[in-house]
């Protein structure tokens, strides 16, 4: 992007770029609600699964891409949401709440993953480099550890089910839950990336870019900088909570095998292949989340080998997948996927 593009871009009213996000999240809704209606039950539930995790990677791209945090423990953030809906929805369940009964839930899954990342924040606050990374890989290992520690309340390694209701009456009693699940993903993703999109585009997302580039420059220009890298975490981890509780939804069960530590391996490559510092780069690499493993699995199957083997190359095989396609990625565009249409783009001028 040019100097001028990027006047230009940063001078654009406030109104007129809220409004164009309302027109961009109202679109994506329109196409998410026709391909619900096109694709088969089982594509409809990978639908559904790439909103979900676009709530993380959403969340992570800000934290990371724009704040400069590296953070390993995503899948744990999203594990502590998938555990508050989980308890919450089971105590809740046939309050005659009806529907209104997962919105509580979800909530409380915000709210609950909210206060763990801003406990993690305040200490990721005064961590850099490997001591951050190091920080967030010890809460990646310490929260599966709490499920086997007090195993009345989550039931160890098997984990809990997750009582959900089927869709409303109102949509006919033949509506299909896969497009049911799409919704509500689909959802808290958009919704999700409306409450970003403008969050970025105001002055605690250049106090974000600020810290980013140069903690020092950002504090003497009356930035911060402690309390922006504390908020950046508690914002992302809310997204992580929230994306945790609609991955506990999909699956109707939680259990601590469900988010191990590759999930926030995942995660953090999947945003650098998609494009780090990009919101469209989360959507890649959320989609990227869903259709790599799906590949894997292809291709173990069409291999002819033993039970043990295959079970391990089900296991390893996504890693080095997702590491290739990393390794292909920052080499023919740096910038991610994401910055592939603005790079054709500037080759055709």
């Amino acid at each position: 992007m040019t100097d001028l593009e990027e006047r230009v871009r940063v001078q654009v009213p406030a109104p007129v770029r809220k409004s164009r996000h309302i027109a961009l999240v109202l679109l994506g809704a329109v196409i998410i609600l026709a391909l619900s209606y096109v694709l088969p039950p089982f594509r409809n539930y990978q639908l559904a699964t790439v909103g979900a995790y676009l709530c993380v990677t959403a969340g992570l791209t800000v934290l990371t891409g724009l704040n400069g945090q590296l953070s390993l423990g995503h899948g744990a953030l999203m594990a502590v949401g998938a555990y508050t809906l989980a308890l919450t929805q089971n105590s809740l369940a046939g309050n005659g709440l009806g529907q209104w009964t997962l919105l509580v839930a979800v909530l409380a899954a915000i709210v609950v993953t909210t206060v763990a990342g801003a406990v993690v924040g305040l200490a990721a606050a005064r961590l850099r480099g490997p001591y951050l990374a190091g920080l967030t890989l010890a809460v990646a290992v310490v929260v599966p550890a709490i499920t086997s520690t007090w195993d009345g309340t989550f039931n160890s390694d098997q984990g809990l089910s997750v009582a959900v209701d089927p869709p409303p009456v109102a949509l006919g009693y033949d509506f299909p839950y896969e497009r049911w699940q799409a919704w509500l993903t689909w959802a808290g993703a958009l919704l999700t990336l409306l409450l970003l999109a403008n969050l970025v585009r105001s002055r605690f997302g250049r106090d974000l870019t600020a810290v980013r580039d140069d903690e020092t420059a950002a504090r003497l220009a009356g930035v911060n900088v402690a309390r922006t890298q504390v908020l950046a975490f508690v914002v992302s981890a809310a997204c992580a909570g929230l994306g945790g509780a609609l991955i506990a939804v999909l699956s109707q069960s939680v259990s601590p095998g469900a988010f191990p530590l590759a999930l926030s391996l995942f995660l953090l490559m999947a945003i650098v292949i998609g494009g780090l510092g990009r919101l469209s780069g989360a959507l890649w690499g959320a989609v990227l989340l869903v259709v790599l493993p799906a590949v894997t699995h292809s291709i173990t199957d069409s291999i002819d080998v033993s039970p043990a083997l295959a079970q391990r190359l089900e296991g390893n095989l996504p890693l080095a997948i997702f590491g290739v396609v990393l390794i292909v990625v920052m080499l023919a565009f740096p910038g991610g996927i994401a910055s592939l249409p603005s790079r054709i783009r500037r080759r055709r001028r």
